[in-house]
């Protein structure tokens, strides 16, 4: 096996993108493992590679880690993406639990019900508008620098960063209202890691399609 960090899950965005997201900000090169059946899904969880049989599961310096949250802390952690103190830590927590229950609801979205889709798309377009981007707005206009914490790219740049862009893909305005969250997307969108995971070909997933939930159903099914 290669130094590289190993990433299983389906070939699709799902709960591994914002790990795919972290490392390749820091800069690290990273190997996939697709599931695609249900066979392959239940020889992890035999093998006693899912610790709560449930994927993610990244391979890392020799463990085999679920739970995206915990996988997150440590890329943060191992590439100095975590704040300096702990009180920079509790805001980089604070933002990225933000961030995530706004990415659940686009999590989910691909899975709604065609009679439900509407009004989810409305509640992800009044969510974001309303709740989460304002505290971010607020953030960076308060301090005044690039990042939202300290004045040193974090774990929680990047969440917000992938979150803008999924959320643009649903509703291409939304940042219409928010001057220094344009700012900040054109300055995350040129750093040269983040610019680079942006290019076709590289490790970033395309939005969910009818396969992708298709082959998610399948292989989880119960």
């Amino acid at each position: 096996m290669s130094g590289k960090p190993r990433l299983t899950y389906l070939n699709g965005r799902g709960r591994m993108e914002p790990i795919r997201w972290l490392l390749a900000a820091a800069g690290v090169e990273f190997e996939e493992v697709y599931l695609e059946t249900k066979e392959q899904y239940e020889k992890l969880i035999k093998d006693g590679f899912l610790l709560f049989q449930q994927v993610p599961l990244v391979e890392i310096d020799g463990m085999k880690m679920v739970q995206t949250r915990a996988i997150m802390s440590y890329i943060a952690g191992k590439y100095n993406l975590y704040g300096k103190d702990l009180k920079e830590r509790a805001l980089i927590d604070m933002y990225v639990e933000g961030i995530s229950d706004l990415m659940q609801m686009i999590l989910m979205f691909p899975f709604s019900p065609p009679d439900a889709k509407e009004k989810n798309l409305e509640s992800i377009k009044e969510r974001a508008a309303n709740r989460y981007f304002p505290v971010f707005e607020k953030v960076l206009k308060q301090h005044g620098q690039d990042f939202l914490v300290g004045n040193k790219f974090s774990w929680a740049d990047v969440q917000l960063m992938e979150a803008i862009l999924a959320v643009e893909e649903k509703v291409p305005d939304v940042l219409s209202g928010f001057p220094q969250l344009q700012v900040f997307k054109t300055k995350m969108s040129n750093m040269p890691t983040i610019k680079k995971f942006l290019q076709p070909g590289s490790p970033r997933k395309p939005p969910p399609d009818a396969h992708y939930v298709e082959t998610v159903l399948k292989v989880f099914k119960k």
